[in-house]
């Protein structure tokens, strides 16, 4: 679906199903250079079960049309503005590593917009290493490889994502690198700089007032478990009803572990839909 926020247009995924304001709605963002086609399995599955699903392209990644944004707080602004133009008051949020930023961020400074927050493979701060910055802004093609293979902590996946012998690792080059061509140069250096310039996280934080479920992979050499340890705490402290789910993944939870995300997403989200009723 293709709708103008901000002057511009955007595009959301709506799971093979036209999409519903008058439905529980389940937003999906995802993380740097990627788009909405890593969260496939999850967002089929909700917009088959009543939610009317919105998984986006940020602005600059595959059919969003750019620039980029360069701050979490301006793409968060930007996802308010895409959910008026769905005509979508309040949403279940999901966003996954970049993406978890904006979720967070969209919910802190829009509460009354979100039912339930989800964030996954996250960490608060976000620090990204000045070796994977340089790499991302002179070799980009070197910085895919890099993330890529800290991504993953198997070589297959299991077979029902999507079938025996589906390769993780091929896919999600494939897909950076179709991104990476048709964005704008050094696209991969602007997102990852705004996850490394986001300095407000605990902050944000402590402003949440919706329930909210860390899914974090054990194996994750990008985010690991304990990179998500202070934010759960912040969160805890401001007596937002929170929880995490450990899942046997590493950073591309999505792929690693479908069915298990899966799960544990549409349980949490359908305690919101059953709270709106």
């Amino acid at each position: 679906m293709i709708l103008t926020v901000q002057g511009k247009p955007a595009y959301a995924y709506t799971g093979g199903k036209p999409f519903d304001p008058r439905l529980p709605t389940a937003v999906f963002i995802h993380g740097a250079e990627h788009d909405h086609s890593v969260w496939a399995l999850q967002t089929r599955y909700f917009a088959h079960h009543g939610f009317g699903v919105l998984a986006v392209d940020l602005p600059g990644h595959c059919r969003s049309t750019g620039p980029a944004l360069t701050a979490v707080t301006a793409m968060a602004d930007w996802l308010a503005a895409l959910l008026d133009a769905a005509g979508a008051q309040r949403a279940f949020v999901a966003g996954h590593s970049m993406g978890s930023l904006i979720a967070l961020d969209f919910a802190a400074r829009y509460p009354e917009r979100v039912t339930h927050l989800a964030l996954l493979a996250t960490a608060v701060p976000m620090a990204v290493s000045d070796a994977l910055l340089d790499a991302a802004l002179h070799r980009e093609p070197d910085a895919i490889d890099m993330v890529n293979q800290w991504s993953h902590s198997t070589f297959a996946a299991k077979p029902s994502c999507p079938g025996p012998g589906f390769w993780l690792h091929g896919m999600n080059q494939r897909l950076m690198e179709r991104v990476s061509a048709s964005g704008e140069p050094y696209l991969f250096h602007t997102d990852f700089t705004a996850c490394n310039s986001y300095a407000d996280g605990l902050a944000r934080a402590a402003e949440v007032r919706c329930p909210t479920r860390l899914l974090v992979g054990r194996r994750d050499a990008m985010t690991p478990p304990r990179a998500a340890k202070a934010l759960a705490e912040a969160l805890l402290q401001a007596g937002v009803p929170v929880d995490t789910v450990m899942l046997e993944a590493g950073h591309a939870l999505m792929t690693e572990q479908p069915d298990a995300t899966l799960d544990a997403l549409f349980s949490f989200a359908s305690k919101a839909a059953s709270a709106a009723q």
